[in-house]
């Protein structure tokens, strides 16, 4: 795999709108380089007879049918709001105006 070179990192780096010094670009270098390295290593790795998956466990469907049924009472909704006005929540305004 190819390395990542001075400029590659500059590139990237002016990409991003990121002033790196010297030292910097040098550092992320070896960084960068040594992921690509570990994704050598992964490319070795035979997954021909490997099922492709989206999921590291299997997943199943957590919906439910949507059902009618009686709403909760209005004190046990709003009973222990700090401040309300009837069945509302009072909130601070926060638009002038």
């Amino acid at each position: 795999m190819e390395q990542a070179t001075r400029d590659d990192v500059a590139h990237v780096a002016e990409l991003a709108h990121l002033a790196l010094s010297e030292q910097e670009i040098a550092r992320l270098q070896r960084e960068l380089n040594r992921i690509l390295e570990h994704f050598a290593e992964l490319q070795e790795l035979k997954t021909d007879e490997v099922e492709p998956t989206s999921h590291a466990v299997p997943m199943v469907n957590v919906f439910r049918e949507d059902a009618v049924r009686d709403s909760l009472p209005i004190d046990a909704i709003v009973g222990n709001a700090p401040d309300r006005a009837e069945e509302f929540y009072r909130v601070p305004r926060i638009v002038e105006g």
